[in-house]
């Protein structure tokens, strides 16, 4: 696990901006998996800015969302199909239909998961996965007790997540109460991990990925067991660390060749 700890959300997003460049200039079929919340945002600015006035192209991508909401209707504004239309998809040359999400409107609910994961499967897997963390440590929706080796399945909610998301609608009543996510498992298998994470409402979640033990009750720190893993963080999210300054010397000494 590699810790990069950057001054602003700026920095982090150049520096994740050139490592899904590298893949989009490099791989004839890169496939990209996709993250929303606020932690992304800065990396999907970066990405529209260098394809406006750069012509970086993710015409030749394929993206997968990590999850997505039960029982929203098609387009609702906050269902997470919309919102990475809104922030990246529909501001750059990939394809609709190069995009997909698990579907949270089936009427077959059970086997949706199981469906997704074969669709990532037959693109040849995730080449870069683009990570959030929660405050209470859950990546993609994989909420505290999740298994380490969860699929892609339905999950219940909890409380304090529905709390984080009401923000994004009129009302918490408003936040659906289930999710299709990525399990654990699922994500271990793209080939990076790529997680942000910055503000100090973070930094025990971070703590606890990057430095606690790998457990249920912190699912994030199961990215510890992954061989290609970069988080990537400011000041304030890195401010729970004991080993801060052993990340800044490995980072500052680091090959060039070797990239993110």
């Amino acid at each position: 696990m590699e810790i990069v700890i950057l001054k602003s959300a700026d920095e982090i997003a150049t520096v994740v901006g050139d490592a899904i460049e590298d893949l989009l200039r490099t791989h004839e079929a890169p496939v990209l998996g996709l993250a929303t919340g606020s932690s992304p945002l800065p990396v999907y600015r970066e990405l529209v800015r260098r394809h406006t006035e750069e012509g970086l192209s993710l015409a030749h991508a394929r993206a997968f969302l990590l999850d997505e909401y039960v029982g929203l209707p098609h387009g609702h504004p906050e269902s997470y199909r919309e919102v990475i239309r809104r922030e990246l998809t529909g501001l750059v040359d990939i394809d609709e239909s190069r995009v997909q999400g698990p579907d949270g409107g089936s009427d077959d609910i059970a086997s949706a998961g199981p469906r997704y994961d074969e669709a990532i499967r037959a693109a040849g897997g995730v080449d870069l996965q683009l990570l959030g963390i929660g405050s209470d440590g859950h990546i993609a929706f994989n909420e505290p007790g999740s298994s380490l080796a969860s699929r892609t399945r339905l999950k219940t909610l909890t409380e304090q997540t529905r709390q984080d998301n009401a923000r994004f609608f009129d009302h918490v009543d408003d936040v659906p109460y289930h999710v299709l996510t990525q399990g654990l498992g699922t994500i271990m298998e793209a080939r990076h991990l790529v997680l942000v994470a910055t503000g100090a409402g973070k930094a025990e979640a971070v703590a606890a990925m990057v430095e606690g033990p790998v457990s249920q009750l912190c699912p994030g720190s199961v990215t510890q067991m992954h061989p290609h893993v970069t988080v990537l963080l400011d000041e304030d999210a890195a401010a729970g660390l004991r080993l801060t300054d052993y990340y800044r010397h490995a980072y500052a000494h680091k090959p060039a060749w070797q990239g993110l």
